[in-house]
């Protein structure tokens, strides 16, 4: 059963680009929304969330389209959440909402500062929640986001923010 979003969810995690499958399918297992990855120039719909594939830059553009590219590595890494950031940020502005959560690099921190400067909705998670806290002090030390919350705050933030 899918839960009912009025809204595209976007994933961008950093992957083992030769690992290709069993991880969609785990997330399906979990998930209330229906996982998958996208393919290039792919229409999103709304209710779906999209991860972006091991190996591939996750991007967005008119005409509800998501576009892949193999472009080189940024932050060391294929998806950069950076470039993924940016690209919604632009595309989306104000009706964004972007979340960033603990990881090993600054990567997503740049991206979070201009989805704040766009207008968007932005949520850190609390660097002492955090496996690895590297990810969100980067983003700490360039925004004050909207939101700083630990992993069961930021599930009701965004149940509130998406009614």
């Amino acid at each position: 059963m899918d839960y009912p979003l009025d809204v595209p969810v976007f994933l961008v995690l950093h992957r083992l680009k030769h690992v290709r499958s069993g991880f969609v399918e785990s997330l399906n297992i979990k998930s209330k929304v229906k996982i998958k990855e996208p393919y290039d120039k792919e229409t999103y719909k709304k209710g779906i969330g999209y991860l972006a594939p091991a190996n591939y830059h996750m991007y967005f553009d008119y005409g509800n389209k998501i576009t892949l590219s193999t472009e080189p590595m940024v932050n060391h890494s294929r998806p950069s959440i950076d470039l993924s950031f940016m690209a919604a940020a632009y595309m989306f502005q104000n009706k964004l909402l972007a979340v960033i959560l603990s990881g090993a690099n600054k990567d997503g921190a740049k991206g979070m500062q201009l989805v704040a400067a766009y207008g968007g909705t932005t949520i850190v998670q609390d660097p002492a929640d955090c496996q690895v806290d590297t990810m969100t002090k980067g983003t700490l030390d360039l925004i004050k986001p909207d939101y700083v919350l630990d992993r069961d705050g930021i599930i009701l933030k965004l149940k509130q923010l998406l009614r």
